[in-house]
C-alpha cells in the first residue's frame, strides 16, 4: 500500500492534519512503510514540466484577475473567449513565470494557464490554471515557494513521477480526466489510468469535507474526532473497531454510480464484530435506588461474571452484591401495562448473576419513585430457582456502595433524515438532529471499570456497546456509547425482502 498527501495548497495543509490522517491510517492496520510521499516532494520536477509547456507553445502567463477568468471561461452552451495575454511569446512567458517564482509579484496578479481550447465541450479543457501565485510558508518547504501548482496540474505529474499504473478517483473527477490525460500527453511521460469509482455516502450524515468542515468550524459539533461525524478518528472515539471498518468497506464494494448506503448495515457490521470482542460488564445509566430488606447490613457476596460468553478462554470476574443496590429507572413501572414484564409490586425478578428480588414497597418524592423496598430468595443465588419457578424478566444492577460514578455521553444520528445534503433549495444543517448528543453525569458502573483506559471497548449488558472517552480523568470516567444492542438491520432487510425492495449493502 502507498499513500501520496496533495499539499499543493499551503493555506489548507497544516502538519496536525497529516499527522492525524498517518496514525488514524495505521490504526485501521495498514502501514506505507517507506511508500508515503508527499505533492510537494516533487514541486522542482512540476516547475520543470511547466517550463517544457511554456517552451512548446503550450502554457502562458496570464494577467487577468480571478473573476474575469471565470467570465471568459463561457458556460455550458456558450464557448469561452481567449484571454487578451494567451498569444504572449514564448520568451516573455518563460521570463514572467520565473519572475513569478521568485516572489516579484503579489498574490492573484498572474497565473500559468494551460493552452488548449477555449471553445472546448468540457470546460475543464477551456484553458486551466496551472499555477497561481501564493505568498504563504508550506507545511513542509517553508518559504521556498510562493507558486503552488493547481491539483488538475500536480495529480497526473505525480502518478507519473511514481510509476502510478491506476489512479482512484470518485466520480466528479470522470471529466477532469481528459485534462489528466492531455498534460501527461504534451508532456511525453509515463501515463497512467485515471479510473473514477462512487465514493461513499451513509446515510443520517454528511461525507463532504467542505460539509464537515462547516460543521466543525461553527460549532455544531465538538470537533473532527466528535463521534458523531464519519471520520476515522470520529469513528475510533465513538468506539468502532479497526476491523469492523474493515469489514463494512469490505460487505459494501465500489460501484460506478452514486447510490446510499443505509447506516443500519454499517452499525449492524460495528455490532457483529463488538459482540464477539468486548467484554461484559453491568453498568446503570439512570440510577433507581432499592433496598433489599431481608439482606442483612453487614454482608457483602462476591458474585460470579462471564466476561464474554462469545470468547469463554476470557474467563469470569466478581461483582459485589450488598444489601443496597441501582436499577434502571426503565426498569421498574408501579401501573405497568400488560406486556411489561420488569419489576413492580408484588412481581419477582431474577438479578443478573445474583438473586430472585420481588418488589414490596415503593418510596416516592414529589410523585416520582425514588427508593423500591424489596425481599430476595437466597436460594435462588446465581439466577435459578430449586423449586422450578421461572420468572419473565433478568435485569441488571450494580451495588450501591461499590459503584463508581461515571459520566456517559449517548450518541444518535447526527441528521433527522437520511439525506440532508438532496433536499432542494434547503440548508443541510436545517435537519441537524437536536437530540443527537444526550450526557447523563449520574451514572453507576460497577467497581471492575476503573481500570479501563481510553479508547477499550466493552459491553454494558442489556444497553449496548460502549467506549472510555479519551475526556477521562483520574476523577472523572466518561464512557461513548457507540451503539445500542439490538440490531434493526436484519429485520429490516427482511422486511425489503418481503415488499421486493431495492437495498444497499
Amino acid at each position: 500500500m502507498r499513500n501520496r498527501f496533495d499539499d499543493t495548497n499551503p493555506a489548507k495543509e497544516e502538519e496536525e492534519y497529516v499527522q492525524s490522517i498517518i496514525d488514524n491510517v495505521k490504526w485501521l492496520g495498514f502501514d506505507w512503510e517507506d511508500r508515503l510521499f508527499f505533492a510537494s516532494d516533487y514541486f522542482d520536477q512540476m516547475y520543470e514540466y511547466a517550463i517544457q509547456l511554456i517552451k512548446a507553445g503550450k502554457a502562458y502567463v496570464d494577467d487577468l484577475p480571478a473573476d474575469q477568468i471565470t467570465e471568459f471561461r463561457g458556460t455550458l452552451t456558450q464557448p469561452g473567449k481567449n484571454s487578451p495575454y494567451r498569444d504572449r511569446s514564448i520568451e516573455e512567458n518563460l521570463n514572467l513565470f520565473q519572475r513569478m517564482k521568485t516572489g516579484e509579484f503579489p498574490d492573484g496578479q498572474k497565473v500559468l494557464r494551460a493552452k488548449i481550447d477555449m471553445a472546448h465541450p468540457n470546460l475543464n479543457m477551456r484553458d486551466p490554471v496551472m499555477y497561481r501565485i501564493l505568498h504563504a510558508s508550506h507545511h513542509r518547504t517553508g518559504d521556498r515557494w510562493c507558486i503552488y501548482p493547481m491539483y488538475d496540474w500536480a495529480h497526473g505529474l505525480e502518478d507519473s513521477i511514481e510509476r502510478i499504473t491506476h489512479s482512484i478517483c470518485t466520480l466528479e473527477f470522470e471529466n477532469h480526466r481528459p485534462l489528466y490525460d492531455w498534460f501527461l500527453d504534451a508532456l511525453g511521460v509515463y501515463h497512467p489510468q485515471q479510473i473514477e469509482f462512487a465514493r461513499l455516502n451513509l446515510t443520517y450524515t454528511v461525507m463532504s469535507k467542505r460539509l464537515l468542515f462547516q460543521l466543525v468550524e461553527e460549532g455544531h459539533v465538538a470537533g473532527w474526532d466528535d463521534p458523531r461525524l464519519p471520520t476515522i478518528s470520529g469513528m475510533r472515539r465513538r468506539g468502532y473497531s479497526p476491523s469492523s471498518i474493515r469489514a463494512f468497506c469490505k460487505r459494501i464494494g465500489v460501484a460506478k454510480f452514486n447510490s446510499m448506503v443505509d447506516f443500519e448495515f454499517l452499525e449492524h457490521n460495528i455490532r457483529e464484530d463488538l459482540n464477539k470482542t468486548s467484554p461484559r460488564f453491568m453498568g446503570v445509566l439512570r440510577p433507581l435506588k432499592i433496598v433489599i430488606e431481608n439482606y442483612s447490613d453487614q454482608q457483602t457476596e462476591e458474585l460470579e461474571a462471564v466476561n464474554n460468553p462469545e470468547e469463554p478462554a476470557r474467563g469470569t470476574r466478581k461483582i459485589p452484591f450488598s444489601k443496597t443496590l441501582f436499577i434502571e429507572q426503565d426498569d421498574f413501572m408501579e401501573n405497568p401495562p400488560k406486556d411489561y414484564y420488569r419489576l413492580t409490586v408484588g412481581r419477582e425478578v431474577r438479578l443478573r448473576y445474583a438473586y430472585f428480588i420481588k418488589c414490596l414497597e415503593v418510596i416516592k418524592k414529589d410523585g416520582r419513585p425514588v427508593e423500591l423496598r424489596c425481599s430476595y430468595d437466597p436460594a435462588t443465588k446465581g439466577g435459578y430457582a430449586p423449586d422450578g419457578r421461572k420468572v419473565k424478566s433478568t435485569i441488571h444492577w450494580v451495588s450501591m456502595s461499590h459503584a463508581v460514578p461515571a459520566e456517559v455521553r449517548l450518541y444518535d444520528r447526527l441528521f433527522t433524515i437520511a439525506d440532508p445534503v438532496g433536499q432542494k433549495g434547503m440548508d443541510f444543517k436545517e435537519f441537524l438532529n437536536p437530540q443527537s448528543l444526550e450526557v447523563l453525569r449520574d451514572c453507576r458502573i460497577e467497581p471492575a471499570m476503573k481500570t479501563l483506559k481510553p479508547f477499550e471497548r466493552f459491553q454494558f449488558e442489556r444497553l449496548g456497546y460502549f467506549c472510555v472517552d479519551p475526556d477521562t480523568t483520574k476523577d472523572n470516567l466518561v464512557l461513548n456509547r457507540t451503539v445500542e444492542l439490538r440490531s434493526s438491520w436484519t429485520k429490516l432487510q427482511k422486511q425489503r425482502r418481503k415488499n421486493q425492495e431495492p437495498f444497499n449493502t
